[in-house]
C-alpha cells in the first residue's frame, strides 16, 4: 500500500492564493459594474471619463 505525503500549510497556502485570487476578481468586476452604471456627469464629477474605466479597475490610476 502507498501512502500520500501531503504538506498541509503548502496545500493551505496554494488555496488561499487562490481564492485570493477570486475575491479580487469579484471586487474589480463590482467596480466596473459600478463604474459602468454611472452618467457621464457622474463620471466627471469624480474626475473621470468612460475610458478611464478600465485602467481604474486594473489599478493603474
Amino acid at each position: 500500500m502507498t501512502t500520500m505525503n501531503v504538506n498541509l500549510p503548502l496545500t493551505r497556502d496554494a488555496f488561499s492564493r487562490a481564492f485570493g485570487g477570486l475575491r479580487n476578481w469579484m471586487a474589480r468586476m463590482r467596480t466596473r459594474a459600478e463604474l459602468e452604471r454611472l452618467s457621464e456627469r457622474e463620471l466627471y464629477d469624480i474626475g473621470l471619463m468612460r475610458a478611464d474605466i478600465d485602467d481604474v479597475v486594473n489599478g493603474r490610476a
